[in-house]
């Protein structure tokens, strides 16, 4: 059983129903020059994110859920579950984060660990080294590729974790009461902690030095992004810091980029490749990944229909895009605009972001990483494992 059919079946023992509210994180990219054509898609490139992944998920050989089961089903995790059933009901936002694991399928999926097992059999087996010939091999692809997957994913599931804690100095009375956070808290950092342990566990039995130091840096990357979201985030004022496009883009990939593009390194230095094909591997995680995480940004600017209700991030990248069109001063301007008494008018302040540049810059800039990582995959032999990898630059690049 894979963890996704496991966590579809989460909302009955959390007692969740209906849709998640949404949560945005902060996000953080290089300057928009010689954004570049984007390359035509296939006309048999399929057009929706979830054809694409069930596609590819039969490629690599089953359902992606990297999550192992001995992990899902140890004694200490089911002790963790049951005190998350304590939450239902208050505001804390690890709910928020399980319901948003199941309900929100096209940005949450387990795209990372798809993404390593794709170019693990993308690359196969090096041609230059025969050390890895006895190692078992399903689908084309190494067991401990497949591991090096479940890893990744323990450890971006351990971030969204994390992320869910609350900084209790800020609450208000519209939170719930304190016990309930701080509970939620507790709960929130020994999950997290737990599966980073696991993820820690499975590296070293890996026994291979280099793809350790490959995975603890991402690691160090994430931790240095988040601090720079959480650094750069809007105050009470909603002003924002003035980032501009390439910090936004350092930023990105160290919150975003890192995780996926070394385990993508780490895939191949596992199989024996060169140099070269690694940094190939390197280059299309990351540029895959910062694709993901615009076509994220753009979603409330570009749905035909969008709640008026709905919020966005003030740091994601139309906006910082606008706020380096427009200068600093206009947009300080057309911030205390959307400004009422009960906080912004996110409502007001999307259209006059949509009215912009910083939308179109957005979608070229999205487009421009796209075509990157399809470079990249130029290196690889033509597969199906390559096409998948293709398709699913496609979908994240796809605004028609």
């Amino acid at each position: 059983m894979s963890l996704r059919r496991l966590l579809l079946r989460l909302p009955r023992y959390l007692g969740v129903s209906g849709s998640p509210r949404r949560l945005w994180w902060s996000p953080f990219l290089d300057t928009v020059s010689s954004v570049g054509s984007w390359r035509c898609q296939s006309s048999r490139s399929p057009a929706h994110w979830n054809q694409v992944v069930s596609e590819a998920e039969k490629i690599v050989g089953y359902p992606t859920s990297f999550m192992s089961l001995r992990c899902l089903l140890s004694d200490e995790l089911s002790n963790i579950a049951m005190q998350v059933r304590k939450l239902v009901g208050t505001q804390h936002p690890l709910l928020t984060t399980a319901r948003g694991l199941v309900h929100e399928s096209r940005h949450n999926l387990q795209l990372r660990g798809l993404v390593v097992l794709l170019i693990s059999k993308a690359a196969g087996p090096s041609s230059m080294n025969a050390s890895c010939q006895n190692y078992d091999m399903v689908s084309g692809i190494y067991s401990c590729q497949r591991s090096l997957a479940e890893i990744t994913e323990l450890i971006h599931t351990a971030l969204l974790v994390h992320r869910g804690i609350v900084n209790l100095s800020e609450l208000q009375s519209s939170d719930g009461p304190l016990k309930d956070m701080q509970f939620g808290n507790k709960i929130a950092i020994l999950s997290g902690d737990f599966l980073l342990a696991n993820a820690c566990n499975g590296l070293a039995l890996l026994q291979n030095t280099k793809v350790v130091e490959l995975l603890a840096s991402a690691l160090m990357d994430l931790v240095q992004g988040v601090y720079h979201e959480n650094s750069t985030s809007a105050k009470e004022n909603h002003i924002t810091e003035d980032i501009g496009i390439s910090t936004w883009k350092e930023q990105t990939f160290l919150s975003h980029g890192a995780l996926l593009a070394k385990s993508c390194q780490a895939a191949m230095e596992l199989a024996k490749h060169d140099a070269d094909v690694q940094d190939m591997a390197f280059q299309y995680g990351k540029h895959m990944a910062m694709s993901h995480k615009i076509n994220s940004d753009l979603q409330p600017f570009i749905k035909e229909k969008t709640s008026d209700s709905i919020t966005f991030n003030l740091n994601s990248a139309p906006v910082v895009l606008h706020q380096e069109f427009l200068g600093r001063d206009l947009w300080i301007k057309q911030i205390r605009e959307a400004q009422e008494k009960g906080g912004l008018d996110y409502a007001k302040l999307r259209e006059t972001i949509k009215a912009g540049k910083g939308v179109t810059s957005a979608i070229d800039l999205c487009r421009y990483h796209g075509n990157k990582a399809l470079e990249a995959l130029e290196s690889f032999p033509p597969s199906e494992a390559r096409s998948a990898l293709e398709n699913i630059v496609f979908a994240v690049t796809r605004f028609s």
